[in-house]
């Protein structure tokens, strides 16, 4: 019997029995579905008739041996309760067979019956980005009703001014890639999977979440789940719906210009209230901060304010573009094209010997090159691709590891002041006009700028300018990516092929500093300011940014209905 993951067996008019979790189940690539039930059985040492139903959790594929690909299942599994006792005694020491984990939901707290917030009490949440998204829907689903305020533009507005720099080269700094409903994270891949703990398995939440809001159901069941940016735009609209209905309140084009802080008797600093881009002063003694990791001047003003934040470790470096058939062959042999493995993705480091990593970053199969520039006179890439990645060429992030300490030691907001250098240097490189500066790796390997392209055509728009990309990144990054290209090539065959175009540059792989906060998950030195998501430091992707966002909303609705 076949069953939906995605929700708890009564909604399906299923009487709930105890499962087990049966992972690394591997059957081959063009298995027949009939063939599960028996691999089931086999696995557990049972009769196929002890098991009363079966359903697949999760499915992965193993690729490191391209003639034997394999796919490689996690499945719920319900046997009767003697039976199970009897596996779960048997398989004691088998890590891979134990009950299934409730993934279900829990509220920690909910506001009572006609609740109602006094001056300053209603939460507020700055940023309508995946950790903004989800606070914000925490908030209202335990019935706080938060005001979400964003300073860039709903998302269809949104996405008309980011086409506008690409198609015709008008930036407009309040609505872009980067700000804006749906955050950065709209105009991306939209990958869904993360390596953060999760022990109260609140991706799940996120996912289900998604899925309500339109997302397709196999965000629950593939191992790297991703959505891409149509069906992004649609979704956030439908979850801002649905904040709107349980008594949220959106607004748009607000930026925060300041914060009220007071300062009690026993030097206990306090958030008091908010100054906002429309004159207005809204008291707000609860706070999430939720904006993302370009919100620079937002940082500012909170350094200025006195509230603790400190620089962190990002990286820079450029987008790399190659065919998505030279990957897939790479990846799956003769299997390439696969309809169950899609295009292929890959993960790529090397530690170089001037001490710096070398490393893939958030790589788009079948997608495209953008530009994500949020500030005039600055160019920035990403990268993005819609849910069918049908694209011609794969792309991905190719950046090198910077410190604080090493690189921009002395002032917590030293790293804004570095990439802003940079996205000069490229704004200027690539013709001062929002075209980047590109290079082809053969070109750049011999250390001679490019002057035309090879077989290799580039997707950023509004253009690539061919030059020397030592001109818009360090030495240091320039040096570990000339060792790191003939290394991957070795990997993978055609990675480092002369045709293959680099475009500058990739600086906003991660904040540049971190908002720090306790174990509460407020501001170490400013009560009720719930620092969260990527660009307070804490998450880096779209589901490790909501799940951090449902922390914040968990937290804050804690503290505000202790009293």
């Amino acid at each position: 019997m076949a069953l939906h993951p995605a929700f708890p067996l009564a909604a399906q008019g299923v009487e709930a029995h105890p499962m087990l979790r049966l992972t690394e189940l591997k059957l081959p690539l063009d298995h027949a579905s009939e063939a599960m039930l028996p691999a089931i059985a086999a696995r557990l040492g049972v009769g196929e008739a002890q098991i009363l139903r079966h359903a697949v959790a999760k499915r992965g594929n193993d690729a490191r041996r391209k003639n034997a690909i394999q796919l490689v299942y996690a499945v719920d599994v319900t046997l009767s309760p003697q039976d199970e006792a009897e596996v779960l005694a048997r398989l004691a020491g088998d890590t891979h067979v134990r009950p299934t984990p409730d993934t279900s939901y829990r509220f920690p707290v909910r506001a009572p019956e006609g609740w109602q917030a006094g001056e300053g009490e209603r939460p507020v949440v700055i940023g309508a980005g995946p950790c903004g998204l989800l606070a914000g829907l925490i908030l209202a689903q335990m019935g706080l009703r938060p005001i979400i305020i964003e300073r860039g533009k709903a998302v269809r507005e949104r996405t008309k001014d980011t086409w506008a720099l690409w198609r015709k080269s008008v930036l407009t700094p309040e609505s872009n890639v980067q700000f804006g409903e749906g955050g950065a994270g709209t105009f991306s891949d939209g990958k869904l999977y993360s390596r953060i703990k999760d022990p109260r398995h609140l991706g799940r939440k996120v996912l289900v979440e998604f899925v309500k809001a339109g997302a397709p159901d196999d965000i629950l069941t593939e191992a790297h789940p991703h959505i891409g940016t149509f069906r992004l735009v649609t979704m956030v609209m439908s979850m801002r719906e649905t904040i709107e209905k349980l008594g949220g309140e959106y607004r748009f084009g607000t930026r925060v210009d300041d914060f009220a802080v007071e300062t009690d008797a026993a030097g206990e600093r306090r958030l008091a209230g908010l100054h906002l881009s429309n004159g207005e002063y809204l008291p707000a003694r609860r706070v999430i901060m939720a904006v993302g990791h370009s919100a620079r001047d937002t940082f500012e003003v909170l350094y200025n304010r006195g509230v603790h934040i400190e620089a962190k470790p990002f990286a820079i470096g450029v987008r790399i573009e190659h065919p998505q058939s030279l990957i897939d062959q790479a990846r799956y042999g003769a299997c390439a094209k696969h309809p169950i493995l899609g295009p292929a993705a890959y993960a790529l480091a090397h530690q170089a010997s001037n001490g710096r990593s070398v490393y893939s970053f958030c790589m788009c199969p079948g997608g495209r090159v953008v530009a994500a520039a949020s500030e005039e006179g600055r160019v920035v890439t990403n990268g993005m691709s819609q849910y069918s990645r049908a694209e011609f060429n794969a792309n991905s992030g190719l950046v090198v590891d910077i410190t604080p300490e090493r690189d921009f030691p002395g002032h917590p907001l030293a790293g804004i002041a570095l990439q802003r250098h940079w996205e000069e240097r490229a704004f200027v490189a690539g013709g001062s006009n929002y075209q980047a500066p590109g290079q082809k790796v053969g070109d750049f390997l011999a250390g001679k700028p490019s002057s035309a392209f090879g077989s290799i055509v580039p997707s950023y728009q509004p253009g690539v300018h061919l030059t020397a990309l030592e001109e818009c990144l360090p030495d240091f990054v320039t040096d570990a990516l000339r060792e790191a290209l003939p290394v991957f090539g070795r990997q993978m065959a055609g990675y480092d092929h002369p045709d293959v175009v680099m475009t500058g540059v990739e600086t906003r792989t991660s904040s540049p500093v971190r908002i720090t906060r306790g174990k509460d998950l407020q501001s170490l030195n400013t009560r009720g300011l719930y620092p969260a998501g990527e660009g307070a430091g804490y998450a880096g992707g779209i589901l490790s940014a909501a799940v951090d966002g449902i922390r914040a909303a968990e937290a804050l609705a804690q503290d505000l209905l202790a009293g």
